[in-house]
């Protein structure tokens, strides 16, 4: 419902800084990092993501995610950040706000990932409590909803540490690595108390 549209194409992705982060729009610059980080980190990373496909690492993947990333911003159905550490600034991970729902709903879902490098250091929940003023302040939602497999601890932890709350299991949820996986089911209200720091 385009009444409940806030702000701008030009406004949609600002710079946001968080404690020793900074969240920031994925730009065709960034390729290289993001090939490299995604390779070092394959192994990693594939019990917790979808299949990849075949040309994934490549420029012009890359280029085409760029070119939907920018349609869905436009439509107000996703919104795409790159997280950075500040100082050196370097990529660690990503964080998209993904299904965005508005009329009734007004609420969106959270997925993210982290380079194998920076896992389990504290940058991801910095990168999450960095991004929830952005979700309930300048998108104006309601409702932040996230969702992961039940042997992923460090993604149980990130949750419960920024606040999110078990809501239920979903069967079947995703189809992760090659498999419909079940998946534990979180969420975070406007209205629920900021999570207090590390």
């Amino acid at each position: 419902m385009a009444f409940f549209r806030t702000i701008s194409v030009t406004d949609l992705i600002p710079v946001i800084p968080g404690d020793g982060v900074v969240l920031r729009a994925p730009q065709m610059s960034d390729y290289a990092a993001w090939a490299e980080l995604r390779e070092q980190s394959r192994a990693f990373l594939t019990p917790w993501e979808p299949t990849w496909p075949q040309d994934e690492l490549t420029r012009a993947s890359f280029r085409r995610r760029l070119k939907r990333y920018s349609e869905d911003m436009r439509a107000d159905l996703s919104y795409p950040f790159f997280l950075f550490e500040k100082e050196p600034q370097r990529l660690l991970g990503g964080l998209t706000l993904t299904n965005v729902r508005r009329g009734v709903a007004q609420t969106a879902s959270l997925g993210y990932w982290i380079g194998e490098p920076f896992a389990r250091c504290g940058r991801m929940t910095a990168g999450v409590r960095a991004l929830i003023p952005f979700v309930f302040d300048a998108l104006r939602l309601h409702r932040l909803e996230a969702a992961c497999i039940p042997t992923n601890e460090a993604s149980i932890r990130l949750l419960e540490r920024t606040g999110f709350v078990r809501e239920g299991r979903a069967r079947q949820y995703l189809c992760i690595n090659g498999l419909w996986q079940d998946h534990l089911l979180y969420a975070r209200l406007r209205d629920d108390p900021i999570s207090p720091p590390l």
